[in-house]
């Protein structure tokens, strides 16, 4: 299985936050296990560095580091993405959200998250 890490999945990673399921650390320590992080979740920290809805010492530089310490690989937006992402119900708001769930579809992933919402859609995840 391929896992597609939420952005709020590698942001805790920085902060070693507690909250993380038995699972989903497993998944995470495992170094055999395929793990993603979207090009998208980066373009989300960086506005949000930007703008200062977020504070990280080393800016999106420090998430890069994190998802290459963490034996991650980047995925980046593909045409087959956007396609899955037109087909999606409206039942969410989040651009970022919305374009994680359609790259997870879309590569048959496993989406590793806490947000109750993303669950609304008919993706696979796992906490």
């Amino acid at each position: 299985m391929r896992y597609l890490l939420d952005t709020h999945v590698i942001l805790w990673m920085l902060d070693e936050n507690k909250r993380f399921s038995e699972m989903a650390v497993r998944i995470l320590r495992d170094p055999s296990s395929k793990k993603y992080v979207s090009i998208a979740s980066a373009w989300e920290v960086a506005i949000k560095v930007g703008t200062g809805k977020l504070h990280l010492d080393g800016g999106v530089s420090e998430f890069f580091t994190t998802i290459r310490q963490s034996e991650c690989g980047l995925l980046p937006i593909k045409t087959k993405h956007v396609k899955q992402l037109a087909t999606l119900p409206l039942l969410h708001r989040d651009p970022f959200d919305r374009i994680l769930v359609a790259s997870a579809i879309a590569e048959g992933m496993e989406l590793i998250t806490m947000d109750t919402n993303i669950r609304l859609y008919d993706v696979h995840c796992l906490w």
